[in-house]
């Protein structure tokens, strides 16, 4: 199974990843659980790809990919930005960023998917969780 949508860079098309989500979950019969942890993160990945990395212009777009190979589920999703350096990203739970309010989407991807992969500088996320 091979599922592969591309949205224009406005937030209102979020509701695309979810809807996204929610068919792969209807398809796999994911429990609660997992189906929270993969919304979070796709969610996230999405409007992070339209925000930071597309800047809001509807010209580009976000690509997501998700397939289903050996147990797991993977989600990449990639944007046309410039990229970011994961180094710069500080860590949300630090106490000196606890008032920032950036970092908090790559800190709940972290926590909530079995991996993270970020490549091409940043432009392309991939997600994978055990089902």
């Amino acid at each position: 199974m091979n599922k592969q949508i591309f949205i224009s860079s406005e937030t209102k098309n979020i509701s695309y990843a979810e809807k996204l989500v929610d068919d792969i979950s209807d398809t796999y019969n994911i429990g609660a659980e997992l189906y929270g942890n993969i919304l979070v993160s796709v969610v996230e990945a999405v409007n992070n790809a339209i925000i930071h990395g597309n800047k809001l212009d509807k010209d580009k777009y976000v690509e997501i990919n998700c397939n289903f190979e050996n147990r797991y589920l993977y989600f990449v999703i990639r944007d046309q930005g410039y990229g970011f350096n994961l180094e710069n990203i500080s860590d949300p739970t630090s106490p000196e960023n606890i008032e920032n309010p950036h970092g908090r989407g790559i800190f709940l991807m972290r926590n909530l998917s079995d991996q993270i992969e970020f490549s091409d500088k940043g432009r392309e996320v991939t997600l994978r969780f055990k089902v």
